[in-house]
């Protein structure tokens, strides 16, 4: 069943970005050849008013066909016969509406649950942040140099550009004034295995393994769930952190009994020391309620979270910091969803609920942004042919946009069928 959710929710979020096209094509008096549902062979189909609308047989995405959109045909209604400002619209409508979907699908998530304001939650004692007078309970407005709307947004810059190896420069507000802090990042040596879970969930789901550290080297993947450690049977996350505090790792080897699925399965990992730089605090990341103005705030800072998040790692993929393999195609995003929602069940309905939302905003803002990226076959390879069209005053030879947005999309396909190899391999 949840396979069948996070399908439908991939679908839904390019639904609606086919369907932002469909509007303004339909809006500037653009004939619709056909607007599918799905891909794939048609299950059922009616005509009206010229435009075939079809439902296929594939609940992934669906597409919107217009006249003349891809050859030579300047007749009334085509799409190459419309100006250049509307041609402009029709394209750019498809990214636009997944960002207008993203925020009301944020909307009713912080209405719901609200949103988790940059509150500082814990400071580490002796670190170089509590003798700089970094307090619990400060809120962080900014942090080296860009501005902190969420507790999540603090913990993605922390994530995805790393900490500082001099100084953290951030700026918090306590009782209404705002403070300049300046300190040296918190460098701490302890031995570790290299995973990440929440001691919060009732279950002791791994939610990450740590590259380069014995986890990793063991097999350990996100979704495995431990159950036992040193014969000590692990029934909640509280269990296997109360373990730990009992029994700090020293070295020695440690044997885990672990879930995969329905398998049950043993290793034994030895763990390493590990020297960390951290910024020495904790951030709140809890959702909590708003009023009318701080949900309004929250909306934007929820899009501006997933901005940030895809600005960044999209950055990060072409200076190299992360790999091609990190990339997921829709059998990873599927399996994915399908893995967070299982895990989120177990808090019940409204958990399901909110974390669909989440799916759908996070989707959508991607689709947006990769789309309006200047490659060929996208909707931003599409949009620089107007820009140079405008500039030139006449637009660029039919055949040679063809031919660039058809090499654009063989070489598109061929990295598809690379990430979705890559991604059932990894369901393995």
């Amino acid at each position: 069943m949840r396979i069948i959710i996070a399908i439908i929710i991939l679908g839904v979020v390019i639904f609606l970005h086919e369907l932002g096209h469909f509007l303004a094509a339909k809006a500037s008096g653009i004939r619709v050849l056909e607007f599918a549902l799905g891909m794939g062979p048609k299950l059922v189909s009616f005509t009206r008013k010229g435009t075939v609308y079809s439902w296929r047989l594939f609940p992934i995405g669906g597409y919107c066909s217009m006249q003349g959109e891809d050859e030579e045909d300047d007749s009334e209604g085509s799409f190459n016969h419309a100006p250049l400002w509307k041609r402009f619209i029709v394209v750019a409508a498809g990214p636009v509406s997944n960002f207008i979907a993203a925020f009301v699908f944020s909307a009713i998530l912080v209405a719901a649950a609200g949103a988790d304001p940059a509150r500082v939650a814990a400071v580490a004692d002796g670190s170089p942040a509590q003798e700089a007078g970094l307090a619990a309970g400060d809120m962080v407005l900014s942090y080296e140099g860009s501005g902190i709307s969420s507790g999540r947004e603090l913990y993605a810059d922390i994530l995805l550009d790393g900490v500082p190896a001099d100084t953290v420069t951030m700026t918090v507000l306590r009782d209404g004034e705002e403070l300049s802090l300046s300190f040296a990042p918190y460098i701490n040596s302890r031995y570790m295995l290299g995973y990440q879970y929440s001691p919060e969930d009732k279950t002791a789901m791994i939610s990450g393994v740590i590259e380069g550290l014995p986890m990793e080297a063991a097999g350990f993947e996100a979704g495995d769930v431990i159950t036992s450690i040193n014969g000590t049977a692990v029934e909640t996350a509280a269990d296997l952190a109360g373990y730990l505090e009992e029994h700090p790792l020293d070295g020695s080897p440690i044997t885990l009994t672990y879930m995969r699925g329905s398998a049950e399965k043993e290793t034994v990992v030895t763990p390493v020391m590990y020297t960390e730089t951290t910024v020495g605090f904790d951030v709140n990341t809890a959702r909590e309620k708003q009023g009318f103005a701080g949900g309004i705030r929250a909306c934007f800072a929820e899009m501006k979270y997933w901005l940030g998040v895809t600005v960044k790692s999209l950055k990060g993929l072409l200076t190299g910091r992360f790999s091609i393999k990190e990339l997921s195609g829709p059998v990873g995003i599927v399996s994915s969803i399908s893995t967070v929602i299982n895990e989120s069940a177990a808090y019940g309905i409204a958990a399901v609920m909110m974390t669909i939302i989440e799916f759908i905003i996070m989707i959508s803002v991607n689709l947006g942004i990769m789309n309006l990226l200047p490659l060929p076959a996208l909707d931003g390879g599409r949009l620089l042919f107007f820009i140079i069209e405008a500039i030139r005053r006449k637009p660029v030879s039919r055949k040679v946009e063809g031919m660039v947005h058809y090499v654009g999309m063989m070489a598109l396909l061929a990295v598809a069928v690379l990430i979705a190899v890559k991604d059932v391999i990894g369901l393995f």
